[in-house]
This record gives C-alpha cells, structure tokens and sequence, in this order.
C-alpha cells in the first residue's frame, strides 16, 4: 500500500467520523452491511445507538443475520421488525403514494425502508440515519464492475446528478427525520474526487465495488461485514419474494383482462402481476401517469416525464431507457 493511498484511507475515515458527527442521531437503520456497518461503528463511539433491522415474515433475510453479528461486537440495543402479509398491504398505499411510483424494484425496496422507520418511531426513536448514498458514491452498483474507466467514470456522474433517496420523505411521512452522512457536502464532494480506480477493484480473486471504503475500515469491521457483498434491500430483508406473492394472489385470467385494458385506457405496458397490484393502487391514489410537459423525455411504458440523464423510470421502472 503506498503511502499516498494510506493518506487518502486516512482522510476518508476522519472524513466520515466529522459525517456522522454532524448527523448523530440515536437510532440507525441497520442492514448488517458496509454502509451501515460503518456508521454504526462510527456512532456507537459517541451515543448509546439503537438498531433496526426489518425481515419479511417466512422469507429468506440475510441481513438480520449481519445486523446481529454488528449489534454484538457493539453492544447495541436491537429492534428486529419480522412485518408479515398484513403489514405489508397496509404499507404499500403509503409507500406508493408518497414515491409517487408502481416501480416493483422501488416499492419491495421503500416498503422494507417505510416498516423499519415505523418500528423506529413506534420505540421513541424520533430520527435514525441511513447508508444511502455510498452506493453511488463509491460504485456500489454491480452494473458498474465491468466497465472501462472512462465509461465508468461516466456512469458515476449520471448517478450523482439523479440520485434521491425514500427514507426522507417516508421519514417525513411518519414525523420523523432521516439522516444521511454519505451526503454531508465535504465527504461527498471528497469522493466524489477519489479515482474510480479505487472505488471497483479486484480483492482475493473477486471484483468488489466500494473497495476504497472497504480497505479504509477493513480492520475495524467484523471481516464478514468489510467484505459483505453487495446486497440490495429488497433482498436482505426478503421482499425479494413478492413477486411470487402476487403470482398467486392474481390469476392469470385477471393478469391478462387487466393488461389489455389497462394498455388501451391508460397507455401503461404492465410487465407483471405484482406491478399490477402496484400500479391500481397507484392509480386509485395518484391516477392515470401522464407527461406534464410534452417537451421533455417521455418514458414509452407508462407516459411519464422522466429526466434526460435518466437510463430508467421513476414511476413504473421501465428499464434500459
């Protein structure tokens, strides 16, 4: 390791002990993976912090499993919030309405985040903080492993111009306030700079995103959690498995009739039954999308705005754009 990457290993953790700092509050949404983990381990040197880790009921939800092993090394107190089918479809309206989406990816991900910031409130904790952002600050992202410097370079820039998080408004939502670290202006514009040559890096044989974070704090979290690989919500907390929910709670006479109809009346292409389900809430909440200035990128799946760095949809998650 040369001396000039130990600089910037040691400017990076100073940068993000001054983060959290700014942004200490007593509870944290606690996934059990690098972002969190290193937040928690930041905070718990300066407050008595409470962790909430969220699981779908009956589904399979690694991240409970890293959450305990961080909540020990720490000393931390811990929520583990298992939401089963009811919570969930009292949720959804919520989530929907306030991301203003019918995006599956969006919605299995918001409704984990939406239970976890409700079980905060409902044990007293008025503000937790999140690990969003260092995905697209350091490459998180498995789409960005393969690619060229300049291209991946590239791919950065376009996530930073459009990244936006749901555990603020959901935060707000409930009363409550989200707090976001990787966002503080200096430890963002900070990595921001950093060579993506150190964000996407190969360790012992695999190719890791964040690999500059993860080598700044690898001797100081469990090996497990430094070296965690890249799990998204919808996964570690099991909503991975709705889509085979709403396979069978529609049929695919109804799928089908729905479609059809729904194609011809709104122009909306829905891709699957679980996007169904989504997309009548949706439309019971919010109504038929449509674009607000004809001038501007149209998404062809649903008719809605979207922005022109955008390579998805916001609203119904129609992907490459």
């Amino acid at each position: 390791m040369s001396g000039n990457l130990k600089e910037v290993y040691s400017k990076l953790r100073a940068l993000l002990e001054m983060a959290v700092e700014k942004n200490l509050v007593e509870g944290i949404l606690l996934s059990g993976g690098l972002d969190t983990g290193i937040l928690a381990v930041i905070a718990s040197r300066f407050i008595p912090l409470k962790a909430v880790t969220v699981a779908f009921e009956n589904a399979p939800a690694p991240d409970v499993e890293y959450a305990v092993l961080m909540v020990k090394r720490l000393g931390l107190q811990h929520i583990v919030q298992i939401f089963n089918e009811d919570e969930l479809y009292e949720a959804i309206p919520i989530v929907v309405k306030t991301m203003r989406s019918f995006d599956p990816m969006e919605i299995r991900n918001s409704v984990s985040i939406y239970i976890g910031l409700k079980a905060a409130k409902e044990s007293e904790i008025p503000a937790v903080m999140t690990g969003d952002g260092c995905d697209e600050l350091f490459a998180g992202y498995s789409f960005l492993f393969g690619l060229e410097k300049e291209k991946l370079d590239l791919e950065l820039e376009k996530l930073w111009s459009v990244m936006s998080f749901s555990s603020v408004p959901l935060a707000k939502v409930l009363g409550m306030e989200a707090r976001l670290p990787y966002l503080d202006p200096d430890l963002k514009d900070f990595a921001m700079k950093i060579d993506s040559g150190y964000k996407v890096q190969m360790e012992n044989g695999q190719v890791y995103g964040k690999w500059i974070l993860r080598k700044a704090f690898e001797g100081i979290l469990p090996r497990e959690v430094a070296w965690r690989v890249k799990t998204p919500i919808e996964y570690g907390s099991g909503t991975t498995t709705l889509p085979s929910l709403f396979n069978l709670k529609i049929s695919d006479a109804e799928f089908d009739e729905k479609r059809s109809r729904y194609l011809a009346s709104d122009g909306v292409n829905i891709r699957d039954k679980e996007q169904l389900f989504y997309y009548e809430v949706y439309r019971s909440l919010i109504g038929v999308p449509h674009p607000i200035s004809m001038g501007d990128k149209i998404c062809p799946q649903c008719n809605s705005n979207i922005s022109k760095n955008a390579t998805y949809c916001r609203i119904c998650g129609a992907y490459p754009l």
